[in-house]
């Protein structure tokens, strides 16, 4: 683990902040949009120059598309976004299933596709354009830490400048350096998940369905073997999909096995007039960890608050990590504009910071624990193959599970199914 560095006199080579926020993604961008638009002064750090390339389905449920709307950003095909208006489910038979997504009151009725090397800049744009400063190709090496309060003040980089500010937010993904650094290490009763893409050109390009694979063989469809795992198709609309395929284990390591090699099982057994084939490939073939279910806490410590993927904010249902990576940032940047209009270092303000964690346990506890169950069914593909074959053509059972999979439902005066699901995240203890 990497020692804190210690406390260093503020002097004119440290750049100062009312908020750090480290790390550029989806969770970083918007939570530094976030509180710009609060009036509080940001510094945005990312170890990267945009654009930059990072391991995603790159599609969007209508729970993210609800964050980009709250941040005014103007998803229309006209400003590049592609729209679809559902989920096109392959599991159980030949044909697919096509389920729109549900209408409710708290989400929009459509999901969108975007390439995270354009998504993440746009937000990063976004972040900018409300005042928030962007320092790029600055890696974050290791917190600073006052050794009278034991609290973070400020960050250190690999170029030798130094940061400083009364709140930091770690949002440097999986691996998560900075809360490393404050003795945050990840829990070893959560799930883990390992994710494998691709770009190829085809035909498949424009599609206004997300695709969703819940059954993977490594050879002719129900003639060979079930891989674990699921798979995705999303079309780019530019003459490329996004292939890629999913695994969860409910142990906190990911199984041994050779995910790219059945990745390429996979493949190489779909239909060939689609184009999913090495020749057609553009770019290489990348995978990436997906931390679930809390699987870093707390969430709130010292001064540093966890948002995304350093602290495992995935879903466990689906693999889902952009939707809640924003919604933690909107809900951190709440306590920490709350902290500095009480005064930062006062009782009052501490309380506010405290009352992140706790809010999202209140929103995601329950759920991400379902999730927990689930995945120690579905990780075995047997199980799964069973759900398919008998679940999926009842559509009132499948209707049900999407919105539960997805996260959709009206936690408010919504239908049976909504009412059902809020009723089992409640009663679930938090993850």
């Amino acid at each position: 683990m990497p020692e804190p560095e210690p406390a260093v006199p503020a002097t004119g080579s440290a750049i100062e902040a009312d908020v750090i926020v480290v790390g550029a993604g989806p969770g970083g961008s918007a939570a530094a949009a976030h509180l710009a638009d609060r009036g509080l002064d940001v510094a945005l750090l990312e170890k990267a120059r945009f654009p930059r390339e990072k391991v995603c389905g790159d599609g969007l449920t209508p729970r993210a598309v609800k964050q980009l709307l709250k941040l005014g950003i103007d998803t229309s095909p006209e400003h590049g976004w592609v729209r679809n208006k559902g989920l096109r489910v392959y599991g159980g038979r030949t044909e697919p299933f096509e389920l729109a997504w549900p209408e409710l009151a708290e989400f929009p009725p459509y999901g969108l596709v975007r390439a995270r090397a354009q998504f993440d800049k746009i937000l990063a744009d976004r972040a900018v354009a409300g005042g928030a400063r962007l320092y790029e190709e600055t890696t974050v090496t290791a917190p600073v830490v006052d050794p009278r309060t034991d609290r973070i003040v400020g960050v250190t980089t690999k170029d030798g400048r130094s940061f400083r500010a009364p709140v930091v937010v770690a949002a440097d993904g999986n691996s998560s350096r900075l809360a490393l650094g404050m003795g945050l290490e990840r829990r070893t009763d959560r799930p883990m998940g390992v994710a494998v893409r691709a770009y190829f050109t085809s035909p498949r390009t424009d599609d206004d369905y997300m695709e969703s694979w819940l059954e993977l063989w490594d050879g002719k469809p129900g003639e060979s073997n079930l891989l674990p795992g699921y798979g995705w198709v999303f079309g780019m609309g530019d003459g490329t999909v996004n292939v890629g395929l999913g695994t969860v284990g409910s142990k906190s390591e990911p199984a041994g096995l050779n995910y790219r090699e059945m990745f390429n099982a996979w493949l190489a057994n779909t239909p060939p007039e689609w184009g999913f084939r090495p020749e057609n490939q553009v770019g290489r073939t990348l995978g990436a960890a997906l931390p679930m279910s809390f699987n870093r806490q707390p969430a709130y410590t010292r001064g540093l608050l966890l948002v995304g993927d350093a602290g495992g904010m995935i879903s466990p249902f689906n693999g889902e990590g952009i939707s809640y990576a924003m919604e933690a940032a909107e809900m951190a940047a709440d306590a920490i504009a709350d902290a500095h209009f009480r005064g930062y270092g006062t009782p009052s303000a501490e309380r506010a910071l405290r009352g992140y964690p706790a809010r999202l346990k209140s929103e995601w506890g329950g759920y991400f624990r379902l999730g927990q169950v689930f995945v120690s069914l579905i990780e075995h593909p047997q199980v799964m193959h069973l759900c398919t074959r008998y679940g999926l053509p009842r559509p009132t059972l499948m209707r049900f599970t999407m919105k539960l999979l997805a996260h959709l439902y009206d936690t408010r005066d919504g239908d049976w199914m909504d009412k059902v699901i809020s009723t089992l995240a409640k009663v679930a203890p938090s993850a």
